[in-house]
């Protein structure tokens, strides 16, 4: 579980430096998306930030809310 976690880790790392800067900011929470995601995996069991990361992705839309939304 270890790795894959970090395999998870690195893909969204990739994401961070690779993709994100080309297609610009838009995500509505602080921390971001990404950020959430490398945050729920070091923090908490696989399937608990699996889940975590799900609620959080769900939460996101255009009508949602924006702001601070720290990991829980």
């Amino acid at each position: 579980m270890k790795v894959f976690k970090l395999f998870l880790i690195k893909i969204v790392q990739f994401y961070q430096i690779g993709i994100s800067p080309w297609i610009g900011k838009h995500c509505r929470y602080l921390p971001s998306c990404s950020d959430y995601m490398i945050q729920s995996l070091t923090t908490y069991s696989l399937y608990r930030a699996i889940l975590i990361i799900f609620k959080r992705i769900i939460r996101c839309h255009p009508w949602g809310r924006s702001g601070y939304d720290p990991i829980k």
